[in-house]
C-alpha cells in the first residue's frame, strides 16, 4: 500500500504518499474516470498533475485540479489540502519541503541537466521560505540502471564523479540518487550540519517487484507522488 511520511511546517503538516503496484496504475493517460477512483483514494481533492516533458518548467498551484495536463515537470504549493502530483516508472520522485511549502518533481536524467530541482528549489524558497527538508522516492538504482558513456560525461560534467556507478554485471551506470543529492547541495536545499540531509528511507530500487519499471520489465504503468498540506 501506499507508503508516506509527515513532516511539520510552519502552522500545520505536510503529508506524503509514494504509491506501489498494488495501489494500482496511475498513468495519466488511463481513463479518466478510472484515475479519479484511484487518486481518490488516496486523496479526495482533485489532483492537480502534469504531463512530464522532461524539462525545467514549474508551476504553482494555489487550488485543487487547477493544474491537470499542462506540460511541466514539477509542482509546488502553499495552500491547504492543494494535493500535488509526479507520476514516474523509474525517472526520481523528489520532494522539497520549507516552512510553508511544498513541492515535487519529476527528475529524469534529461530534467537534472535541464535544471528542474534547481529552478524549482530557488522558486519554492521565493513562496514558501526556508527549505526544511527533502524527500526521494522510489527510483532506478546503479545496479540496474546502465548507461551509455557519453551520456553518463554530460551529467557528470555537472554534477561530478559520485554519480557514475556500476551495474550488476559491472557495466558503467548512472547513480540518479547521488545526481539528486549532488544538484540539492549545489542550490543549497540539501546543507549538511543543518538538519536537511536528503530522505531517502522511501528511495527503493524500481526494479523491485513492487514498483513498476520501464527499464527492467518494460512496465507502462505508473506510480504516483502526492504531496499536500494540512494547516493546523
Amino acid at each position: 500500500m501506499a507508503s508516506g511520511i509527515e513532516v511539520p511546517i510552519e502552522g500545520g503538516v505536510v503529508r506524503v504518499r509514494f504509491t506501489e503496484k498494488v495501489d494500482g496504475d496511475f498513468g495519466i493517460d488511463l481513463p479518466a474516470e478510472e484515475l479519479a477512483d484511484r487518486r481518490s483514494e488516496i486523496h479526495d481533492e482533485p489532483w492537480n498533475w502534469l504531463r512530464q516533458v522532461h524539462g525545467a518548467d514549474y508551476y504553482a498551484a494555489a487550488n485543487p485540479g487547477q493544474f491537470t495536463g499542462r506540460s511541466g515537470d514539477a509542482l509546488m504549493t502553499v495552500a491547504a489540502r492543494c494535493p500535488i502530483s509526479v507520476t514516474t516508472a523509474d525517472c526520481a520522485p523528489v520532494v522539497l519541503v520549507a516552512e510553508r511549502g511544498v513541492a515535487t518533481i519529476h527528475a529524469g536524467w534529461r530534467g537534472l541537466l535541464a535544471g528542474i530541482i534547481e529552478a524549482t528549489a530557488a522558486k519554492l524558497r521565493t513562496i514558501a521560505g526556508e527549505p526544511v527538508t527533502s524527500i526521494l522516492g522510489p527510483c532506478i538504482h546503479p545496479e540496474a540502471y546502465e548507461f551509455g558513456d557519453e551520456d553518463l560525461a554530460k551529467v557528470a560534467d555537472v554534477y561530478g564523479a559520485e554519480i557514475r556507478g556500476s551495474t550488476a554485471q559491472g557495466k558503467p551506470a548512472l547513480n540518479m540518487g547521488a545526481a539528486v543529492d549532488r544538484a540539492l547541495r549545489q542550490c543549497g536545499w540539501v546543507e549538511p550540519g543543518k538538519n536537511r540531509e536528503l530522505n531517502l528511507a522511501h528511495n527503493a530500487c524500481t526494479s523491485g517487484e513492487r514498483w513498476f519499471s520501464h527499464r527492467t520489465r518494460g512496465d507502462r504503468g505508473r506510480q504516483a507522488t502526492i504531496a499536500w498540506i494540512e494547516h493546523d
